[in-house]
């Protein structure tokens, strides 16, 4: 494994990280405690130290699967990364809450349920603008930071193309930015990069692998069951990109390369990005993710000086 200073964080977290949705059961299964120990330890075992979930996750679900790995695990062994900003209510059905007041109560509830006492990087998930220009929410959150219960504030953006929040990172107190990146979608490197860099900020690249579409297991045709989040992408924007899947495979990737792989390498390659965080749905996705560190350079601005 490789590791990356996150920005002005000065956390030295894993190229490679591990994204928790599908522990919400939102993605076709649903996991037991049992099965979600079993990926978090081979991440372990790889060398991965960055965990990243969500309040919505199942309705903290996925942080009480990860609480109940940390509570027989070293706590300061993980770089733990969650969100606040919305209520689940039910499969792909949520709604904002972003107020002070919602803050503090998701915050306190994430906190018990991964069993712990403090965040590492608290993230703004996926807000309008209207609720991250409250001065008060952080404020509050800043305050939260003083009593010890958050080590650092990030920013998970919406739109991979919101110049407005990330260029305030800073302003707000906030040291790192999450944001949608792949082959598929590089719009943030036209904008929402170069500021990142202009002010240190570590970056997660969410949603690396294009929600699977870059793994090279799907062709066009390809159908998706229910309880599957890609079952909400539209039959037209589905064939376009599995057709485009199958032009880079073709012609970006060297000849026995794992695509799944040389996708993650990508997004690593850009000097912005800090690191990735796929999901793993076992084990078996956890070494391959893994494995992609193998394709990264050492030659990049956020390596990690011993």
């Amino acid at each position: 494994m490789k590791y990356r200073r996150l920005g002005n964080t000065g956390l030295k977290v894993s190229v490679v990280g591990v994204g928790t949705w599908q522990f919400g059961g939102e993605w076709g299964r649903s996991y037991t405690a049992e099965e979600a120990g079993a990926v978090l330890r081979r991440a372990k075992e790889r060398g991965i130290n960055l965990i990243d979930t969500a309040e919505c996750y199942g309705d903290h679900l996925s942080e009480s699967l990860i609480g109940q790995f940390l509570k027989n695990d070293r706590r300061e062994d993980w770089v733990l990364a969650t969100k606040f900003g919305h209520q689940f209510h039910g499969h792909l059905d949520r709604t904002d809450k972003m107020g002070t007041e919602d803050m503090l109560l998701q915050l306190d509830r994430s906190l018990q349920a991964l069993q712990t006492d403090y965040i590492d990087l608290y993230q703004f998930h996926s807000g309008p603008d209207s609720a991250f220009d409250n001065d008060s929410l952080w404020t509050a959150l800043d305050k939260q930071v003083q009593a010890g219960k958050i080590r650092h504030l990030g920013i998970s953006i919406g739109s991979n193309d919101n110049l407005h929040q990330t260029e305030k990172a800073t302003e707000v107190g906030a040291s790192a930015i999450q944001v949608v990146y792949n082959r598929l979608d590089r719009k943030p490197e036209e904008r929402v990069f170069p500021t990142c860099e202009a002010q240190d900020l570590g970056v997660l690249a969410r949603v690396p692998l294009a929600s699977g579409f870059l793994s090279g297991k799907y062709k066009p045709g390809a159908s998706f069951g229910e309880g599957d989040v890609r079952k909400r992408v539209g039959a037209d924007d589905l064939r376009d990109k599995l057709t485009l899947v199958e032009v880079i495979a073709r012609t970006e990737v060297p000849e026995g390369t794992n695509m799944a792989q040389w996708a993650l390498a990508w997004c690593l390659r850009h000097p912005a990005v800090t690191t990735v965080i796929p999901g793993c749905k076992d084990e078996a996705q956890v070494d391959a993710n893994a494995s992609a560190a193998e394709l990264v350079s050492d030659d990049h601005p956020q390596s990690w000086k011993s």
